[in-house]
């Protein structure tokens, strides 16, 4: 593959993306490569390579007869990908702990100090944003491309159960600063097992939120995902 169909293949990939976690793709209706394309302002080739990659990651699936649609996320798949993250983020800060953190990561203390000092300066989804970064950026500390690799995909997947910020209050929001500053200054101490603990905490209430936000949402939709419940609320 050249260079230059390469790079159109991931700028349709992260605009496809975009469009998906934005709410502006119909979940019923499958989706159009000629349409994609031209709301892209990209060529088909790379849109349909980017479908393909989409569908590979578990965010699409491939309908026989009726074409390619976004997945549909349910409870259960969140709780799984929780699951998942619990071994892989644990994993994940410890080798951070023995390899030494990045200036990147070492980077987020100051800024989670801030948010945590003055909340009222930061809107919910910039406090969430920079959360869902610091996540990532601890993979990166952990100099593991294999790791890496195995967590990406699944990021993807639960950027979309991560999609509820709208839903959450302000404090619940600074409190997760403020868990993120206490697995940062573990790391910064090089206390793994700490680091370990307090990032699989951090996950469990993540997931008791998420949970209790998509059954009280669900209770008038009991066939509903999380994509159809942030497009119909």
């Amino acid at each position: 593959m050249s260079v230059v169909l390469q790079l159109e293949r991931d700028r349709a990939y992260r605009g496809l993306l975009e469009l998906i976690l934005g709410g502006e793709v119909d979940l019923d209706t499958p989706l159009s490569e000629r349409k994609l394309a031209d709301s892209l302002e990209i060529g088909r080739t790379p849109v349909r390579e980017a479908l393909r990659d989409l569908a590979r990651d578990g965010i699409l699936e491939v309908q026989p007869a009726r074409g390619t649609f976004v997945r549909p996320l349910t409870i259960e798949d969140v709780q799984e990908i929780y699951e998942v993250r619990h071994s892989l983020e644990g994993m994940a800060a410890r080798l951070a702990v023995e390899r030494g953190l990045t200036l990147e990561l070492k980077a987020y203390g100051p800024k989670f100090r801030d948010m945590i000092d003055d909340p009222g300066a930061y809107d919910p989804t910039e406090i969430y944003e920079t959360g869902a970064e610091f996540h990532l950026e601890i993979f990166r500390s952990a100099r593991n491309r294999q790791l890496l690799k195995i967590y990406e995909p699944l990021r993807l997947r639960f950027r979309i159960a991560f999609g509820l910020p709208r839903y959450y209050d302000h404090d619940l929001i600074c409190e997760s600063a403020k868990e993120h500053l206490e697995i940062l200054e573990a790391i910064e101490g090089g206390d793994g097992r700490t680091a370990k603990r307090l990032i699989r905490d951090h996950l469990s209430k993540g997931l008791e939120v998420r949970t209790r936000i998509f059954n009280s949402l669900s209770e008038h939709m009991p066939n509903a995902n999380i994509l159809n419940l942030e497009h119909e609320t």
